[in-house]
């Protein structure tokens, strides 16, 4: 049996409460300061705000002015923020922790440096805490997954990644459960930049959808022509990406996997039905009010890198005709029809 803290309890912080509590471990779930009412109800009901299940007997809740009593003595801690709260994470926690406790993140997402290089937030906490002279590596959970489905017990296929291979094996046979399935990978670029690229492409194919509404209706069905089309281009540029992330083709693997439950599932796909149905993204963001939309911020930065690449003659934009689109949909108020001809290829001779 190890001692777990999770820090964070929004909704996949906390639905990994659930195959560490069944996996026999002890598990201490922390809430971070904007968390306070969901540990409230934890503390009343045993139930997550927004899970249909209670936790498993035996989940201990803490408030975040708790959290240095939380994690005493514990095995390992599971960073659970959303990419909106990785500085906060740096500085409230990963600084004050000890570095000798192993850590490994659920947050999806990648920073933009100036010359257009996409990092990790494993890469990126590493090097901030390297600048005040604290070292340590730190992991990361990538693949499709979402929190309510693990929470539901569908069967599920992740993937531990770190430098460090025996904390990850560690880790994985802590977490590792009859429903919850890990590979583990040192590959850290590869899968932290495949589980996030997939964000602007998803919102993009998700589109598709709501572009059928609008031209045909709410009652017209789901139609899975123009969603296949646009997943295909969507995996093409992802591809060429993660080539230039130097990502495995494993990891490449796993970020289409996750691309695929991200289209299905999740608030990404809320934001894409939305704009394809015309709204404007100042409307989407008041309809979906006090969601957490990570997704359009890696959308962003990976554009932003590319844009930056591509002044630098690194990277050729006409290469992302989907990326791009995203992007102006997003920040130029453009429409989200999406450019089907810029999908198409000719390979004759």
């Amino acid at each position: 049996m190890k001692k777990i803290a999770i820090i964070g309890s929004g909704m996949m912080g906390s639905a990994l409460a659930f195959p560490a509590r069944e996996n026999g471990n002890e598990v201490r779930l922390v809430g971070t300061p904007l968390d306070r009412d969901i540990i409230d109800a934890c503390i009343r009901t045993g139930q997550h705000l927004k899970f249909d299940r209670p936790f498993p007997e035996g989940v201990k809740y803490y408030q975040f002015e708790q959290w240095q009593e939380a994690v005493e003595g514990v095995d390992f801690v599971i960073g659970g923020v959303s990419s909106f709260g990785v500085d906060w994470f740096l500085t409230e926690v990963l600084e004050k922790l000890d570095p000798e406790v192993p850590v490994i993140s659920v947050t999806k997402g990648l920073m933009n440096l100036d010359d257009g290089t996409l990092v990790s937030y494993p890469e990126y906490w590493q090097r901030e805490l390297a600048k005040k002279g604290i070292i340590r590596t730190i992991n990361a959970i990538g693949g499709p997954c979402t929190s309510y489905e693990l929470v539901f017990h569908d069967q599920t296929q992740v993937a531990f990644c770190g430098a460090d291979t025996a904390q990850i094996k560690m880790i994985k046979e802590a977490m590792q459960t009859s429903y919850y399935h890990i590979s583990l990978t040192n590959d850290v670029v590869g899968l932290e930049s495949a589980v996030a690229l997939k964000n602007g492409y998803a919102l993009a194919i998700a589109m598709t959808i709501g572009l059928v509404n609008r031209h045909h209706g709410p009652d017209a069905g789901l139609h899975f022509n123009s969603q296949a089309a646009a997943f295909y281009q969507a995996v093409k540029e992802m591809r060429l990406l993660l080539e230039m992330q130097g990502a495995s083709r494993d990891c490449e693997n796993i970020g289409i996997g996750d691309l695929y439950v991200t289209v299905y599932g999740g608030r990404t796909r809320k934001v894409g039905i939305l704009l394809g149905e015309g709204k404007t993204y100042q409307e989407v963001l008041d309809i979906l009010a006090g969601e957490t939309l990570e997704s359009l911020v890696v959308a962003r930065r990976v554009y932003n890198a590319m844009v930056r690449k591509a002044e630098l003659g690194q990277a050729d934009l006409r290469q992302f005709p989907m990326l791009c689109h995203a992007a102006a949909v997003l920040d130029q108020g453009k429409d989200a029809e999406l450019p089907w001809e810029l999908f198409t290829f000719d390979q004759t001779k």
